[in-house]
Formats: structure tokens, sequence, C-alpha cells
């Protein structure tokens, strides 16, 4: 029997997943539900090709992780093998805690815990499955362990995750702008002080990574026609669950009417294990059977709602460069109500207002370090010759006006 498994993978080919420990977490019931929720939730509506799952990425950032740590081990930085493996398995668990459609669930069925908590609980939980294994892999990804260096590989402005979701989500996406240099960036990167710096050849990598990052986050994350589908869904779920608050009949697994009848904050998750056990089976599937039957619910904007998510009647959406007016709003509100035949306050469920805020680099963060051969280190946007600094890191603002197309 070989010591590794074998899994192919579109975007790196062949990924090598050893037995032990980590193939237990790969193999285990809270990984394999990664399988069950989709990378970029909604954005299928607009890339039809945005099939991929978190579970994929996980993959995805386990071989980059491990392409890293041995590009850094030829180069004389000295990891243990301990600390190879817990590194290796915190970024593996990385996204463990995220819900269906990934970041829609948060503030909508639960509020005041992310799911980077969440994800802790489960490591936790797993941990104490595997009698502790996995004690140094969670002190890594808290940052808690003296080797900042490897927390960065984790969370930080050139992390594996970035570097795979940037490849992943532009393979499957179609969109070849965000297709970065990942093993040029790998090879380059090298350890000063305890901190990631990339070595000077590698300038023109970090160069199109930012300038990739920035084109992905505008042309898919932020697409308007995904923010549009997304607002259709949080109006669904916040209507579903002001519903049930009144306590209508609604159809949900056994996973989602908890959510939907109860109200579940951090400290659900603290003091009842029911929370974290239920939140452990949702996935997609639960979410589309809802929509699938609330289609024929009794109330006019639940199935209406539902409908449009099932039957891609998405929102109209307008980007804005302004924030809309309480005029406009009014007047939107009136339109609605005419026109569906509904109370202008229950007007608030087609319609929404999203304010986003992005910026491609942050030098105050967790900024990107050049190493020169003399030693010396400049930021990126010093040593770059095509990056401006206010241009970087100026946040760009904008308004998405979405509502029910009349």
């Amino acid at each position: 029997m070989t010591d590794y498994k074998i899994i192919n993978d579109p975007v790196f080919g062949f990924i090598k997943i050893p037995r032990g420990i980590l193939l237990d977490i790969v193999r285990h019931p809270l990984m394999q539900r990664l399988t069950r929720i989709r990378q970029l939730g909604l954005t299928q509506e607009v890339y039809p090709g945005a099939q991929h799952t978190r579970f994929q990425h996980s993959l995805g950032a386990l071989h980059l992780m491990s392409e890293a740590l041995i590009s850094l081990q030829q180069k004389g930085i000295f990891v243990f093998d301990s600390e190879v493996e817990a590194v290796q398995a915190a970024i593996l668990m990385h996204d463990i805690g995220h819900g269906p459609f990934s970041h829609v669930l948060e503030n909508t069925l639960i509020s005041g815990i992310t799911h980077e908590e969440i994800s802790l609980m489960m490591m936790d939980r797993i941990n104490n499955e595997m009698h502790g294994a996995l004690t140094l892999a969670i002190n890594i990804f808290k940052n808690e362990y003296p080797k900042r260096f490897l927390h960065q590989l984790i969370s930080s402005q050139l992390d594996m995750d970035r570097l795979d979701y940037l490849r992943r989500d532009s393979f499957f996406t179609g969109v070849t702008e965000g297709n970065i240099g990942s093993a040029r960036i790998i090879k380059m990167l090298n350890v000063v002080d305890d901190a990631l710096v990339v070595e000077s050849n590698g300038i023109y990598s970090i160069e199109n990574y930012l300038t990739s990052r920035r084109l992905m986050y505008w042309q898919v994350y932020l697409h308007k026609t995904t923010v549009g589908c997304e607002n259709v869904l949080i109006n669904a779920l916040h209507r579903a669950k002001a519903l049930a608050a009144k306590g209508t009949e609604l159809f949900a697994s056994p996973a989602l009417r908890y959510f939907l009848y109860n109200d579940v904050d951090a400290n659900s998750f603290q003091s009842d294990e029911k929370a974290l056990d239920n939140y452990i089976e949702l996935d997609d599937n639960d979410i589309w059977s809802a929509l699938k039957v609330w289609q024929h619910h009794d109330d006019k904007i639940l199935s209406l709602l539902a409908s449009n998510i099932v039957n891609r009647r998405l929102f109209k959406v307008e980007v804005r460069e302004e924030e809309p007016t309480e005029e406009e709003i009014q007047a939107l509100k009136a339109s609605l109500s005419a026109t569906y035949g509904i109370e202008e306050a229950d007007c608030q469920y087609l319609m929404g207002v999203n304010k986003v805020q992005k910026d491609m680099y942050n030098p105050f963060d967790d900024h990107i370090s050049i190493l020169y051969k003399d030693g010396t280190l400049k930021d990126i946007t010093v040593a770059s010759e095509i990056l401006n600094i206010e241009l970087l890191s100026k946040k760009i603002c904008k308004y998405y006006l979405c509502y029910q197309r009349f």
C-alpha cells in the first residue's frame, strides 16, 4: 500500500494526500459536507461553469501549502515535520465552517457569529475525536504559535487560500484575467524575521496577482447579477423567518427548520450543542429543496421570491456611485406595492440596497514585502514601477440598488 492517496484535480493535476491525519480529515463527515456547498454560491447564475465546491478548494489549498513548504525548506527555512503536518491540516480545514451558499447565511439565519468562528468550533470537535492530534494545527490557525509565517501561509495577503481560489475560480468561471502565476509566487516566497516575503525576481508575478485579484472581485465576486441574485435569496430567507416567527407552517428540512423557528446567535452556538449539530447538517440542498416547495406557498411574497430563484427571474440591479435617496426608495416601494398588490411595508422583501467597498491592497494590514539580493526589504507599492499606492489602497465604493422587475 502506498503512503498517500492521489486525487486528480482539474486545476493542479494529481494531488497527494498523505495517509494518517490528513487523509482522516479529508474523509471526515465535516469535510465531506463541503462537497455539498458550492464555492461561489450563486455565481453560477452568471458563469454556468462555477459549479466547484468548497471541498475542491480545500484540497487545492492543501496542495499549494505542500508546495510552499517544500520551497521554503529548500531555501533553508527549518520547519519540523510536526509543523508541516499541522499547517497542512489547518489549511485543509480553514473553510470547514462555511454554510450553504458560502456567505449568504451569515446575518440571515444566524447572527453575531462568523464562519471562521464556526470553523474553529468544528476543528475542536474533530480534534476531540482525534484525541488532541490537531491541537498544534488549531494553534497555528489562531495565530497563537511562535512561528508567525506559518499562520501567514494560511491567512495573509499571500496565503494559500487566496492563491487557490483565484486560480480555481478563474478556471471554472472562464474569466482568464484572474489566472495568476501561483507556482511562480510560491517559488519566490522566503522568510525574513519570521515573516513571509517575496524575492525580487517575483515582483512581476505579484503585480499580476494584485491586478488579477481586483479584476476577479469586480468581474466575478461582486458582479451585479450575482449580488442581485443573492439579494433574492437573502430576502426569501428573511421572509421565511418572519413567517416562522408568526407561527406559519413552512416546509423545511429538520436542520433548516431549527434556524427558521429559532433565533440563533453566538450565544446559541456556545450554550446549546443543537445549534452546531443542526448547522453541520445544513448544505446547499436544504435551501434548494425548501425554495422548490416555497414556490407554491400561500404567502405571495415568499412564493414570488422562491420562484425567482428557482426559475432565474432575478432582481434588476442598478450600480451607482451615490447612495439612493430616501425619496427614491419610497417611490420604488410605492411602485412595487401597486404592481404586486402588497403592503408598502412588505416591499422591503422585493428590494435591497447593498453598499460595497473594496480595495486591492492595504499597506497597513498584512503588507507584501519584496526581498532584494542585498537583503533590503521594500513594500510592493514602493518596489513596483506600475502599481500606484494611492490607487491600490483607495477604497472603491459602489451602491447596488436591487429590486423586483416590473
